[in-house]
C-alpha cells in the first residue's frame, strides 16, 4: 500500500507545535512565516499528514492560490520571498514516495493543477523519476560551528580588508527594533534595482508584514548599518531558526559603499546568530558577491508538476509578463521618485532614530 496524504485542519499555533519534533524542520515552515505568506500572498495555508495505512510517517506544509481560476499548491511559488518548505519526514521515509504521493493528493483531493515545492532534503533524481520539470536553487552556506578565527579566515583577503577598512573608517553595525526599518531598508532596495533600469519585486508593505509576523518570535534580526556622521548607510534581514539563520535581504546607498557596510552587516549577523547556536548560514539563493565569504556551494532541486501539459507554458508566459512589467515600471520612473541617498538628506538619522528595548 502506497502512503497518502491527509489534510490536517490546525491552526498555525498547534501545527508549528507538531512539527517541532522534527530535525528537518525550517523557519520557512513556521507558524510566523505561514501567516506571513497567507497574508501577503492572499494564501490559504494547508497542513496534511503521510500515512501508510494507521503509520504516521510525516508531514507536508503548503498554501494554494488562484490564478486565473485555477488552484496552485506552492511549497513555496515564486516569487513568495519564502525558502525551503516542503515536507518533514520521519527518519529513513523516502522522500521520492512522499513526493510522488504528494502530487496525487494535489491533483486529485486538492483540485490543483499545478504544485511545486522546494525542499531541502529533495534530491534531483527523485524528481527526475516522477517526471517533475526543476530549476536549481544554488546559494552559499556557511559552517557556523568554526570559530571566528577560522571563519575570518575562510573568507577572501578582500572581503577581510572590507571589515578592516569599514571599522577604521567609523562606521558600525547596530541591531533594529524601530518601525521604521522597513522604510529605510526598502529606499535603499528600490536604488538597487534602479541601477538596472527595475523595480523591487515587492513592496515595502511585505517588509513591514514580515516584521509584524516574526517580530515576537526571537527568529528575526534586522540589522543598520551607521556612517560616522549617524546616517543609515546599510540594512540587513537575517532569519533564523533550528540551527540555521538565512539573508533575506540587503541594500545600501551607493555613495556610501565606501564604508563597506554590507561586508560588515553580514558578518555582524553571522556572529549574532552563533552566540545563540545557529549552525549554518545559508546565504539563499545564488550570487556570486556571496562566494567571499567563505561559504560552500549548494544545489536544491525547485520541483514543480502540472496537472494538464499547457498549464506549464501558461506558468513561463505570467513569469515573463511579470518581469516585462518590472522592466518597464524601472524605466518610467522619474527622477524625482527616486529615494534620495544620505548626502540628500533622507533616510534615518542616528540622532532622531527610535529603539525599542531588546
Amino acid at each position: 500500500m502506497s502512503p497518502t496524504f491527509e489534510k490536517v485542519d490546525l491552526p498555525f499555533p498547534d501545527w508549528g507545535k507538531i512539527l517541532g519534533t522534527f530535525e528537518d524542520r525550517t523557519i520557512f515552515q513556521s507558524p510566523a512565516w505561514l501567516a506571513f505568506v497567507s497574508k501577503t500572498q492572499r494564501a490559504e495555508p494547508i497542513f496534511a499528514c503521510l500515512r501508510d495505512g494507521t503509520r504516521t510517517l510525516g508531514y507536508f506544509s503548503g498554501l494554494i492560490v488562484k490564478r486565473f481560476g485555477f488552484k496552485i499548491l506552492g511549497s513555496p511559488l515564486p516569487g513568495w520571498t519564502t525558502s525551503y518548505m516542503g515536507m518533514n519526514l520521519l527518519p529513513g521515509v523516502s522522500r521520492r514516495s512522499a513526493l510522488e504521493a504528494l502530487q496525487r493528493w494535489a491533483f486529485e483531493q486538492l483540485k490543483c493543477v499545478h504544485v511545486e515545492v522546494m525542499d531541502r532534503n529533495l534530491l534531483f533524481e527523485d524528481a527526475d523519476c516522477l517526471g517533475f520539470e526543476y530549476r536549481k536553487f544554488g546559494g552559499f552556506e556557511i559552517d557556523l560551528t568554526q570559530n571566528l578565527d577560522q571563519l575570518l579566515s575562510n573568507m577572501t583577503s578582500d572581503c577581510r580588508r572590507c571589515l578592516r577598512r569599514g571599522k577604521e573608517s567609523g562606521m558600525f553595525v547596530e541591531e533594529a527594533h524601530d518601525a521604521a526599518f522597513a522604510d529605510d531598508y526598502y529606499a535603499q532596495l528600490q536604488e538597487v534595482f534602479q541601477k538596472r533600469s527595475l523595480v523591487p519585486t515587492y513592496g515595502v508593505e511585505r517588509v513591514r508584514e514580515l516584521i509584524t509576523c516574526l517580530s515576537d518570535t526571537g527568529q528575526l534580526l534586522l540589522l543598520r548599518a551607521w556612517d560616522p556622521r549617524g546616517r543609515c548607510i546599510a540594512t540587513g534581514i537575517f532569519p533564523a531558526m533550528n540551527g540555521t539563520m538565512y539573508f533575506w535581504g540587503g541594500a545600501g546607498w551607493k555613495e556610501s559603499l565606501g564604508y563597506k557596510p554590507n561586508e560588515a552587516v553580514h558578518w555582524y549577523a553571522m556572529q549574532y546568530w552563533k552566540a545563540r547556536g545557529i549552525r549554518r548560514y545559508d546565504m539563499g539563493g545564488g550570487g556570486e558577491y556571496k562566494r567571499k565569504y567563505g561559504g560552500s556551494e549548494i544545489m536544491v532541486p525547485w520541483v514543480r508538476k502540472s496537472k494538464y501539459p499547457g498549464l506549464a507554458s501558461l506558468r513561463n508566459l505570467t513569469k515573463q509578463v511579470i518581469a516585462w512589467r518590472q522592466r518597464m515600471a524601472g524605466r518610467v520612473e522619474t527622477i524625482s521618485d527616486r529615494p534620495r541617498s544620505p548626502g540628500g538628506g533622507s533616510g534615518s538619522q542616528r540622532a532622531t532614530r527610535i529603539v525599542k528595548s531588546s
